[in-house]
């Protein structure tokens, strides 16, 4: 590529289509035919979206774009091409953009040595509040830390130091929350608090952009999702309707039995299978319902008389989901 830029992919639509993004003078956050490459590395690829407040959700594997994305809209990255505004300004270069943006990264930027209090106060400091020690308090407090906020973060484990990374991200009050894979290391019941905070913030105005590669976190926690697989946007919009294609697309089940032929030849009699094949002892079904076919596989065993030994999706991964959305 050689500083050559990338001819933008153009990305068919989705059918049932689904809501496009909102206008970039409506939206918080804004991105408009964004490109960011590394040497011959395309890590984002002509990306056009809007956020305003509430939560959506970046899903994507891992090794997707949803890193550099998240850093080309916290001013951290410049764009190859295209633009990125936040609340009507551009992202980079901009220290009036950093005031408004509270970033919590998935990699651990944080020095042991430090107390979760010193951490807190480096970044109020750096954001020249007026009451600093004030403004530590209240986001420990928020965190659930001020009890071992006086504890080096060398000792924390995992799910504490997202937390203390999550304080040092709130303590100027931004306006603008961006979150990459923040739950990882974290405990059921942190989950919970971590999410309850985050819906108690969006809820009060806040615009929360959080990356995720589990669909269960994005589902119980996002309002709308922004979907990205090898760089391109898949989908956006509504979670339900994206979910909903997620679980209507074809569908590949491994299946063992006391009669895999007899087996087959019942399942091809279902309208929602389109093919079965046998190789090496291994039933092979492919349907177009995922819901249906669950519902008629112990139906017709039970009706032809054999026994399920084995019944599961063989391309289950969100890899395959994102993949399938991609080639829409």
């Amino acid at each position: 590529m050689s500083g050559q830029p990338v001819q933008p992919v153009r990305l068919p639509r989705l059918e049932p289509p689904l809501p496009g993004p909102p206008a970039s003078s409506d939206a918080v956050l804004a991105v408009d035919h964004v490109a960011r490459w590394f040497g011959n590395v395309v890590a984002v690829n002509d990306i056009s979206f809007g956020l305003g407040p509430g939560v959506t959700g970046l899903l994507g594997p891992n090794g997707a774009g949803k890193s550099t994305l998240l850093h080309l809209l916290a001013g951290l990255l410049q764009p190859s091409a295209g633009n990125v505004w936040v609340a009507g300004q551009r992202a980079w270069g901009n220290p009036q953009v950093y005031r408004r943006i509270g970033l919590v990264p998935e990699r651990e930027g944080v020095h042991d040595y430090l107390t979760g209090h010193e951490f807190v106060l480096l970044n109020a400091r750096l954001q020249a509040l007026p009451d600093v020690e004030a403004a530590v308090g209240r986001a420990l407090a928020t965190v659930d830390l001020v009890t071992d906020s006086r504890r080096q973060i060398g000792t924390y484990s995992k799910g504490m130091r997202q937390r203390i990374k999550l304080a040092g991200a709130l303590v100027h009050d931004p306006p603008i929350l961006l979150l990459d894979e923040p739950f990882n290391g974290m405990d059921p019941r942190q989950r919970l608090h971590m999410m309850d905070l985050l819906r108690a913030m969006a809820a009060a105005g806040r615009t929360i952009l959080f990356s995720s590669h589990i669909l269960e976190e994005v589902e119980r926690l996002a309002d709308s999702v922004l979907v990205i697989y090898a760089g391109r946007l898949a989908a956006w919009g509504d979670f339900r309707s994206i979910r909903r294609l997620m679980t209507d697309r074809p569908h590949t089940f491994t299946l063992r039995s006391s009669d895999d032929r007899r087996l087959a030849a019942a399942l091809l009699a279902e309208p929602s299978v389109f093919g079965a094949e046998l190789t090496d002892g291994l039933l092979s079904v492919r349907t177009s319902d995922f819901g249906a076919f669950t519902r008629a596989v112990p139906r017709i065993a039970k009706t032809e008389t054999i026994s399920l030994f084995e019944v599961r999706p063989s391309d289950d991964s969100l890899e395959s989901v994102f993949s399938y959305l991609v080639r829409r």
